[in-house]
C-alpha cells in the first residue's frame, strides 16, 4: 500500500512554484468541497479562501510553458519539426488524463443518467477543446473550461510568435509583441461584450451570469497567461531586473491579492466594468508579482512539510480532473446516505472526509499508473518515430 501512493519528485523542481501550485490547486479542491457542507459554511469559506486561484493557474502556466517555449525557440529555432516536438511533448502531460475522465464521465452519463441525449457534437467540442472557446461552457465537464483556455495557448501563441518571426523579427522582439498584443486584444474585447450588454441586463448581473459570459471563456480568459509568458520573458532575457527587487514585488503581489479580495470585491457588484473586465487583469498581475520571489525559491529534498507541499504540486493536474466531476457528482452524490445514516452532521463530516480521501488517493494513482506511463513515451524511440519527432 506504500508502495501504490509513492511519487518520486525530480530533485531539480523549484520549491517556490510547488508552493504556489499546491495552494492553488487545494484553494480549487476546498473551493468546489465547499458545496458539500451547510450553505453557512459555503458562505464562510467564499469569503475566506475564495480566490481566483485559476487565475494562479494561468500565470503559472504562461511562466513555465513560456520559458520552454522560449528556449526551444533560441536555442532550437530553424530545426525540423521544433514546433511538433513542443505540441507533443505538451499534450502527452494533458491530454491523455483529460480524455479519459471525459470518456469515462460520457460513458456514466449514457448508462446512469436520466435524459442525457448523446449527440456527437457534445464529444467532439469537448475533444477538440471547443466547447467553450466563444460561448458559455456546458455542464458536462464544468471544471474543463480552463483547460480548455491552456490547450489554446499551447496551440496559438506559438504560432503567433512564429508569425512575428516571419515578419523578420527576433525571437525577443517577437515573443514580447505577441504576449502584448494578446493580453491588449483580449481585454479589449471583454470591455467589447461589456459595452454590448444592456444597462439593465448588467444592473441585475447575477454571478453566474458573470461566470458564464466573461470568466469561464477562451476568447474572454486567454490574456491571464500572456502575464505568465511576460514574466517568463523577463527571467530569460533580463534576469538580474527579474530577481533584483524580487522580495518587494512579493509583498506587493500579496497585498494585492488580498486588497482585489478583501477590500475591493466586498464593494463591487457583478456587473460593473471593473468586475467583467479589469478583475481578471489584476488578479493576474498579482499572480505575476509573485513569481520572481517563487522561481528563485528552492528548498533542500527534506522534511514533512516539503514532501507533502512537492507531492500535492505533482498530482495538482489529476487533483483538478478528479475533484468535482468524479469523486463529487457521480460518487459521492450517488450514495443513499440518508438511509445509512440519520444524522445529518456525521453526514456532511463523512462525506467532507470522503472527498479530501478519495479525490486524493485517486489522483495519485491516476498520476502514477497512467498520467506518468504516458508522459513517458514521449521518449520512446518507436512512438518518436512513428510521429516523426527528431
Amino acid at each position: 500500500m506504500k508502495n501504490l501512493f509513492r511519487i518520486e519528485p525530480n530533485a531539480n523542481r523549484i520549491y517556490g512554484l510547488d508552493i504556489l501550485r499546491a495552494v492553488a490547486i487545494l484553494f480549487v479542491v476546498g473551493g468546489h468541497g465547499s458545496f458539500l457542507l451547510p450553505e453557512k459554511y459555503i458562505d464562510l469559506t467564499e469569503k475566506f479562501f475564495g480566490f481566483d486561484r485559476i487565475a494562479i493557474f494561468f500565470v503559472l502556466s504562461g511562466f513555465l510553458i513560456g520559458g520552454i517555449l522560449i528556449r526551444t525557440l533560441e536555442r532550437k529555432r530553424g530545426e525540423k519539426n521544433m514546433l511538433l516536438n513542443f505540441w507533443v511533448r505538451r499534450w502527452f502531460r494533458t491530454i491523455p488524463s483529460y480524455f479519459l475522465i471525459l470518456i469515462i464521465l460520457l460513458i456514466l452519463n449514457i448508462l446512469f443518467k436520466e435524459g442525457f441525449r448523446f449527440s456527437a457534437k457534445i464529444p467532439l467540442a469537448y475533444f477538440t477543446f471547443s466547447q467553450n472557446l466563444f460561448s458559455q461552457h456546458p455542464g458536462l465537464f464544468p471544471e474543463a473550461w480552463s483547460l480548455s483556455i491552456e490547450e489554446w495557448f499551447y496551440l496559438l501563441i506559438p504560432l503567433i510568435i512564429l508569425a512575428f518571426m516571419f515578419l523578420k523579427r527576433s525571437v525577443k522582439t517577437s515573443i514580447f509583441y505577441t504576449a502584448i498584443s494578446v493580453l491588449i486584444v483580449i481585454t479589449l474585447f471583454r470591455l467589447y461584450r461589456y459595452n454590448s450588454l444592456p444597462a439593465e441586463v448588467l444592473a441585475d448581473f447575477k454571478i453566474t451570469q458573470w461566470d458564464l459570459e466573461f470568466r469561464k471563456q477562451v476568447i474572454t480568459r486567454l490574456d491571464g497567461l500572456m502575464y505568465g509568458l511576460l514574466g517568463a520573458f523577463m527571467q530569460f532575457y533580463y534576469k538580474d531586473y527579474w530577481l533584483k527587487y524580487k522580495k518587494t514585488l512579493l509583498c506587493l503581489g500579496l497585498f494585492l491579492f488580498v486588497s482585489v479580495k478583501f477590500l475591493i470585491n466586498n464593494h463591487v457588484y457583478c456587473g460593473s466594468l471593473y468586475y467583467c473586465v479589469f478583475y481578471f487583469s489584476v488578479n493576474s498581475f498579482s499572480a505575476l508579482l509573485l513569481l520572481p520571489f517563487l522561481s528563485d525559491f528552492r528548498c533542500k529534498n527534506e522534511g514533512f512539510v516539503y514532501k507533502v507541499i512537492t507531492k500535492i504540486s505533482l498530482i495538482s493536474y489529476p487533483l483538478y480532473l478528479l475533484n468535482l466531476s468524479i469523486v463529487q457528482y457521480w460518487i459521492l452524490d450517488k450514495i443513499p446516505w440518508e438511509t445509512m445514516i440519520t444524522n445529518y452532521n456525521i453526514i456532511i463530516g463523512t462525506k467532507y472526509f470522503l472527498y479530501w480521501f478519495l479525490t486524493v488517493s485517486l489522483a495519485l494513482i491516476l498520476d502514477k499508473y497512467f498520467a506518468i506511463p504516458m508522459m513517458n513515451l514521449r521518449d520512446n524511440k518507436k512512438v518518436k518515430k512513428w510521429l516523426r519527432l527528431n
